[in-house]
């Protein structure tokens, strides 16, 4: 497999790294990290390679405070901002022009990608949206919701989440697949499952969704064997 081409992209809190690799298909994935991670992770190394196998584009997003070496990061505006610009400038690129574009992350990467995707002023439009470890809520604090993130997503979503992440598991709903694979938040040990799902997904099930409108589509939740 081809290494990927790294761009540099300047947004107002640094400069953003992308990890881009093309195919002569008609879908891109955009997909950004974890808070601490980085788009070396093994689930999203995973998906990917499966998705390149079936097609599809992938474009992994470095935030800006990590490409400085920063673990912690800033606010979600900062994020969100840093990720619209990067989206921008992948929309300007001719070969990428005319592609579907699904909006991908994970754990906090896969906030960014459903905020994104509730903001219409953010372009260009994701087809999809893939939220890998969505973190539901703080560990021991059901009470912290952060469903309302996913909920606000018009487009059709795929979650993908281990059965003992301690940041909790997403019902699934009209418009949301939830796949449930072993694993805890980091989703070690079911990489390429993951992989494998999200790619399936978005060659099979995703493009049917979106000939339905949302109350039309039908709640899906599905377990991977361990």
């Amino acid at each position: 497999m081809a290494r990927p081409r790294r761009l540099e992209v300047p947004t107002p809190s640094g400069t953003a790294w992308v990890d881009l690799d093309t195919t002569a298909g008609s879908r891109l994935l955009v997909i950004g990290h974890g808070a601490g991670g980085s788009v070396a992770s093994p689930d999203l190394v995973a998906i990917r390679q499966h998705c390149l196998a079936a097609g599809i584009s992938v474009a992994r997003v470095t935030q800006p405070y990590r490409v400085a070496g920063k673990k912690a990061p800033p606010a979600a505006a900062t994020l969100d901002a840093a990720w619209s610009v990067v989206l921008g400038a992948l929309g300007r690129i001719r070969s990428l022009r005319t592609m579907d574009v699904v909006y991908g992350g994970r754990s906090s990467g896969a906030r960014v990608a459903c905020r994104s995707a509730a903001d219409e002023d953010v372009a260009p439009r994701p087809v999809a949206v893939v939220a890998v470890a969505f973190p539901v809520h703080p560990p021991g604090k059901p009470e912290k919701s952060r469903l309302a993130e996913l909920a606000a997503v018009t487009v059709p979503v795929l979650v993908v989440q281990g059965d003992a992440d301690p940041f909790g598991l997403p019902p699934a709903a009209p418009g949301r697949s939830v796949i449930v694979v072993p694993g805890d938040h980091s989703l070690k040990r079911s990489a390429d499952a993951v992989g494998s799902e999200v790619a399936r997904w978005l060659t099979g099930v995703a493009p049917d969704l979106q000939r339905k409108p949302v109350s039309q589509r039908k709640p899906a939740l599905q377990r991977t064997p361990g």
